[in-house]
This record gives structure tokens, sequence and C-alpha cells, in this order.
């Protein structure tokens, strides 16, 4: 099973960085879309530290949810697909190694940038760590959920906007918690409670979103 994984999760980050430009795009969204937002506000700082966390949030759940469409569907189109659906040892680590690739590219790198945001902002220096841990627990979390989604829509040619509607109920919960954990902080109380509920989140999703993902693999590649 850890040579599948292995080989999958390889096999995965090779794809993702031969296609840079798809790589970096929600990176760039990320930056763009939130750089933007002292522009529509204007520059008063208490409003934009107020603002901030919420909309880093925000700006890295629509990041994430950028590049899930694809996420199944090129190896739907070419067939690799229906070859994993076939694999005597099932399909749970194929697809838990996706999954995490994903996260490695997109999610784990909005979490390192989010910093610079914070800084721009204006926001305390305390939430300098706090904002990172908090986006790499609740990224891992949207891309294991939004895979549901992505595997779902995975055989209809415009998908994107059904997989938003699908996956959004999901997204909310992680979101409510990951900005209100920064809140929490501005405000001089312990966020902790709220990155253990965010760690949980993740660790569910990561013991049950991959057989989630199986099934409606399976779902719409009948489809």
């Amino acid at each position: 099973m850890s040579t599948i994984f292995g080989l999958q999760m390889r096999r995965e980050l090779l794809l993702a960085f031969r296609s840079p430009q798809e790589l970096v795009n929600p990176w760039l969204f990320f930056l763009m879309v939130s750089s933007l937002l002292p522009l529509a506000v204007g520059s008063d700082p208490a409003l934009l530290k107020t603002l901030g966390g919420g909309m880093i949030w925000v700006m890295a759940l629509l990041a994430c949810l950028l590049s899930l469409d694809q996420l199944f569907r090129s190896d739907y189109e070419d067939g690799t697909l229906d070859q994993l659906l076939l694999l005597p040892e099932g399909m749970f680590w194929p697809v838990l190694a996706k999954v995490l690739s994903h996260w490695l590219v997109s999610g784990v790198p909005l979490a390192l940038l989010s910093p610079l945001l914070a800084i721009m902002f204006g926001l305390p220096a305390d939430l300098y760590l706090l904002l990172p841990l908090t986006l790499l627990l609740g990224t891992l979390s949207f891309s294991l959920m939004g895979a549901i989604g992505a595997a779902l829509t995975v055989c209809l040619r415009r998908g994107g906007a059904l997989l938003s509607l699908v996956i959004m109920p999901l997204y909310i919960p992680v979101l409510i918690f990951g900005a209100g954990s920064l809140s929490r902080a501005m405000d001089g109380y312990n966020a902790a409670g709220s990155v253990a509920v965010l760690a949980a989140f993740a660790a569910f999703a990561l013991a049950f979103a991959p057989l989630a993902i199986v099934a409606a693999l399976r779902v719409g590649a009948d489809g």
C-alpha cells in the first residue's frame, strides 16, 4: 500500500510541476485578489485590520476551489481513472495521494504566503504564526472535502458551478472556525479551541473523505 501511495504521490507532483502555469494560478489569485481589497474598501488601518483575517481566509477558500475542477478530470479523459478503478488493492491510497499532492501544491503555498498579507493588512504580530497554522489545517480540509465534489462532477464538461454548489456547505464550518480563531486572538482570547476544532475537521476528513471520494468516483465515472 505504501508503494502505491508513494508512486501516485510522485506522479501527481511531477505532473503538477510540469504545468507551472496551472501550478501558480491559485497562488497568483490569492495574492492579487487579497491585494485588491485595500483598493476596494479604503486604506483605513483599523478597517483593514478588522477585515484582513477573514478576507485572507475567504481568498484562500476561493483559491483552493479554483484548482479543484481539474483534480480528476484529466485522469477521466485519458482513461487513467478507469485503470485506477480496477486496482485490486482498491483506490483509497491512490486517491489519498492525489488529494494530498493537490494540498501540497495549492494549500501549503497559500499558508506560507499568508504572513505577507498579514503584514499588508496590519494584523498583529502574534497572528503571523497562527494564520499559517490555521490555513494549513483549513486548506487540508478544503482539498479533502472539495475532492468529493470534484469526483461527483468528473463526468460533466462544465461542472465548475455545480462543484461550488456541492462543496460550499462543507466549507462553511471550516471557514467560520478558521476566521473565528483569528478574531478571538485579535480580541485577546485564547484561540486554541478553534484551532483544535480545525484539527478535528482535518483529521475527520483525512480518515473518511477518501472513502467518499472513491464512492463518488465510481458514480461519476459511470455517469
